[in-house]
């Protein structure tokens, strides 16, 4: 897309869907992942991140052009091209595995908060209200807005990494440099980066933003760099959190067991400041995800129900969609409260439904945007499909390997 004026104004325009949904796969989840990574194996694991940039760029890309060009949601198509039976299996299935997550990000809020002194038993209700409060009487234009604000705040991490004075030369050259190694904890963390950022929700939720923002097919190339952007930059922050953790908690030997640690561990390490900013990342994510993750859920389960769906709604023209995402807060709070809540077992749980769902997820997208009838001239070419058909193999493969092991 050529940089004037009129293209500029177009980008502007349609800013928003591709940006937050790749920021947030940078979650309490995400975060605590590249954290561990860093910790426990240094700078080794940079170069990573190049190929898993071109898988998000290449699954996002399918689905908000299929957002812009059926003006329908990936939940309505799937209903129509599978049927209704095949659909209320996967909304019931992704369901399950969305509060999980929607658990897991309540559980970031806390313990980040907790690092400023503030007990769970304040910091989680008004959190859940806040988010509550943002979608049910919010418009969209308001929330996106909001979103957008939130993934400023990823900048945190950029200036923790700064801030712990890594050497600069090396990461760059291990960034650029694969290393390999067969050990099981190495293979593990690699299935672990990667399963991290592509997950069933994501695509749902994005093809569901595009659809309700109206983007037009005139605007296709500009929403094609909207989410370009949006992928590159959630690595790029991935990219920082591990050099931050790489050059202080590995180059030390500590061990850590979630990014509310490693905020922690900072301190003495790389001083005050990179540990506080730290924290409000994870602080930032994790609330921001408790968002998008409930959002998400209701917008496609009641998208392949056939029931109204959107944020400009209310309860009365659309109550299946507001209580769902209602239901989804309240409990996903309410078990962070409730003593002795089995948050690993949850959090596990829900990682691996996910991993189930992914694969069939990726086919049905392939499938319909392969699909003459649907996409007429903007189906994939046969170079993409290439692309798109062994990124689709690789998270399976890697995808079932998660599985696997997190089941071990």
């Amino acid at each position: 897309m050529k940089l004037n004026k009129k293209n500029i104004l177009m980008f502007l325009a349609v800013l928003g869907p591709g940006i937050i949904t790749a920021n947030v796969d940078n979650d309490a989840g995400g975060i605590t992942t590249y954290s561990v990574a860093g910790a426990q194996f240094g700078y080794s694991l940079l170069w990573t991140l190049i190929p898993i940039t071109v898988a998000l760029v290449v699954v996002q890309e399918m689905v908000a052009r299929m957002g812009v060009v059926t003006g329908k949601t990936l939940a309505d198509l799937i209903r129509e091209r599978f049927g209704v039976k095949t659909t209320f299996y996967l909304m019931i299935c992704l369901l399950l595995a969305d509060l999980g997550n929607t658990v897991a990000e309540f559980a970031g809020w806390a313990a980040s908060m907790e690092i400023f002194g503030v007990s769970k038993y304040i910091s989680v209700p008004i959190g859940a209200f806040l988010v509550w409060w943002l979608v049910v009487k919010g418009t969209y234009r308001i929330v996106e807005k909001i979103f957008l604000f939130s993934c400023t705040i990823f900048v945190t991490y950029i200036v923790s990494a700064v801030l712990a004075a890594p050497p600069w030369a090396q990461v760059l050259t291990e960034t650029v440099k694969p290393t390999f190694s067969m050990k099981p904890s190495y293979l593990m963390m690699i299935i672990g980066v990667v399963g991290t950022t592509i997950a069933p929700w994501m695509q749902f939720y994005l093809q569901s933003a595009v659809v309700e923002k109206n983007i037009k097919i005139e605007q296709y190339k500009a929403s094609r760099l909207d989410v370009v952007v949006g992928c590159i930059i959630t690595d790029v922050v991935a990219f920082f959190i591990i050099v931050a953790c790489g050059a202080t908690l590995y180059a030390h030997g500590i061990t850590i067991n979630d990014a509310a640690d490693a905020a922690k561990a900072l301190e003495p390490l790389a001083g005050k400041y990179a540990s506080v900013m730290f924290a409000i990342g994870l602080a930032n994510a994790s609330l921001f995800a408790a968002s998008i993750l409930p959002l998400a859920t209701a917008y496609y389960v009641c998208e392949g129900m056939g029931w109204e769906s959107g944020i400009d709604h209310n309860f009365k023209t659309a109550p299946q969609f507001m209580w769902l995402y209602t239901g989804l807060i309240a409990i996903g709070a309410l078990i962070i409260l409730f003593p002795n809540a089995p948050l690993v077992a949850i959090m596990l749980i829900s990682q691996v439904v996910n991993g189930v769902m992914l694969p069939f997820v990726l086919i049905f997208m392939l499938i319909l945007i392969n699909s003459k009838s649907l996409m007429g001239e903007y189906t994939n070419s046969k170079f993409y499909n290439v692309i798109s058909w062994a990124t689709v193999l690789v998270m399976v493969v890697l995808t079932l390997a998660l599985v696997a092991t997190s089941m071990t």
